[in-house]
Parts: C-alpha cells; structure tokens; sequence
C-alpha cells in the first residue's frame, strides 16, 4: 500500500510591528513539506505601504528601502495563499504568523483563513518542558540544525522546516501514550494529586533542613563536603528597596531602565481589556505591544472553592 503524503507549509512572517490589526507584513517564507522532506519554497519581500517600526527593524534588518520595489500587499497575497493553499500551516508561535496572514487574506481576498494552525513552540514545549527556552533559537540547536541569519523569514523558516519533523515525531510518540492514558484519567488525576502533596511536603522539608543549617552556620559551623564533593556554606546578601521616581532618569540615562524595571504584563492586558482607560490611552498601549503568544493550562480548583 502506498504512504500516505503527509502535506504541511512551514512559515515565517516579518512585520512593521507586533499589532496584527494595524501593522502589515513585510517578508513572508513559506516551505513546502512531503512526509517531513522538503520539496518547494517561496519568499517575497512585500512592500508594507506604510512606517516599519525602529523596533522591528532592529530586529529583522529589513529597512524602508529595501521593500521601496517590493510587491505590495495586495500584489503578495494571491501568490501566498496559492503557496500556503488549504494545508496546515506550522510555524514557531504560530498564532503571530496566523494573524497577520488571516488579516491580509480579508483585506485582500475578503476570505478568513481555514488552515488547520500546528504551533511548533507549544509541541517543543510538549516534549521538552524543563528546558529554559523554547523559542526557535532553543528547538534548532536541541535538534542539531544550524540556524544562518535569525530573523530573516527564509533563515527562520529553513531552520524550522528540518528541525520539525524531528520535534514532530517525539510529539506523536508522546501523543501517542497520552491517548493510551485517557481510559485512565480519574486515576491519574488521584496520582497527581497525590504527587503534588509528595512534592510539597519533600518542598517543606528541605525548608527544614535548610533552617537547620543556617543555624549552625549562625553559631559558628565550618563549612561541609559532602562524599561526592558538593560544598555546603552560608552566604548573607542584603538588598534595597528604591523608590522608582527618583531613579528614573538615571537609569533611562545609563540605558538600564528597561533591565531594572519588568512591566506586569498581565495588569497591562487587564487594563487594556477594562474600561478605566479612554480610548486614547488604549490605542498607545496596543501600540506599545511587543509579541503575541499564546499560553494553555490546566488549572486545579481547590475543594470548596
């Protein structure tokens, strides 16, 4: 019996800004896959007919003059949607490259994408959860594929289209015993739940063995090695509150405020979302946005709750 072809477009977009709804593509990389190998590609840079961001522009490189002689927009779209045709469509947070192309495929062709969406940074995340990063930079080296010229639609997309297909078949195999365990799930629920207690139990007592060596070390202790090397000491460290107000300028001044000072990105999305702002001040925070990504958890609700 003949194999199956298996047909999935690999994409990358480069844009003006972050906001879907009022930037525009600037790049677009498209890589055809058969069963995991790739048999066709296609890029355009795409004249945005509007301001790329300094912001964006520092990262992708890609410059007013270099996109002057592009197509348009509207000139792009046809060839892209022919490229990407009804396949699923995989990229690296996935739901950015989605949008823009679903909102220039309803400028320019009045149509919403019906893709099926595979989102390679979710499965990466899958498979290897304990890892520090998982942006594309991360999946290519895990996998061994070298990755030229990062941020570059065509550099990205490449990377990703032959460290997919590895990613992939981890994530099946996963997938593949997680469907096995869904006959199981009311027990697995009571295992985890037990697992939990274990992990916060065994989480207070090493709080407790802790507090026990701070005070030797309190009263005089000498520092400890363990039989296979490791090196038990005390360390004191104290630290400052500061009032934000007062430092500002200084740190702006030294090019350190956006290290020293991490925005609650949650409030910001509350805020926006909520009706204390006026819609001046809304439309300066969206256009403030930076990525856009997408989170799913489980949640636990607690017994009463």
């Amino acid at each position: 019996m003949a194999r199956k072809k298996v047909i999935e477009i690999v994409l990358d977009t480069e844009t003006t800004g972050l906001d879907y709804t009022k930037e525009r593509m600037v790049e677009f990389a498209g890589v055809r896959l058969e069963n995991g190998k790739i048999k066709d590609e296609f890029q355009t840079l795409i004249n945005p007919e509007q301001h790329i961001r300094k912001s964006s522009i520092a990262i992708h490189g890609i410059t007013q003059e270099m996109v002057e002689d592009a197509p348009t927009e509207a000139e792009a779209m046809p060839k892209i949607l022919e490229f990407i045709g009804d396949y699923p469509i995989v990229a690296h947070n996935c739901i950015f490259d989605y949008s823009f192309l679903n909102e220039a495929s309803l400028r320019t062709a009045g149509k919403e994408l019906t893709n099926a969406r595979v989102d390679s940074q979710q499965m990466f995340k899958e498979v290897y959860p304990d890892l520090f990063s998982h942006g594309l930079e991360a999946l290519t080296t895990k996998f061994g594929v070298e990755l030229k010229n990062h941020h570059r639609a065509m550099a990205d997309t490449m990377g990703l289209a032959l460290a997919y297909p590895k990613l992939k078949k981890l994530y099946l195999q996963k997938y593949d015993w997680e469907v096995k365990q869904l006959d199981n799930v009311e027990y697995l629920f009571e295992r985890f739940l037990r697992i939990q207690q274990t992990v916060t139990t065994l989480q207070s007592e090493l709080q407790d063995l802790k507090s026990v060596f701070k005070l030797y070390f309190e009263q005089g202790g000498e520092p400890i090695i363990s039989q296979s090397g490791e090196t038990l000491v005390y360390n004191s460290k104290q630290s400052f509150g500061y009032d934000l107000h007062q430092i500002k300028d200084v740190l702006e001044e030294v090019g350190a405020f956006e290290k020293a000072v991490k925005l609650n990105t949650g409030f910001i999305d509350r805020l926006v979302g909520g009706c204390r702002l006026d819609e001046d001040k809304r439309e300066i925070i969206k256009d403030a946005r930076q990525e856009l990504t997408e989170t799913r958890n489980i949640q636990i609700i607690k017994a009463g709750k």
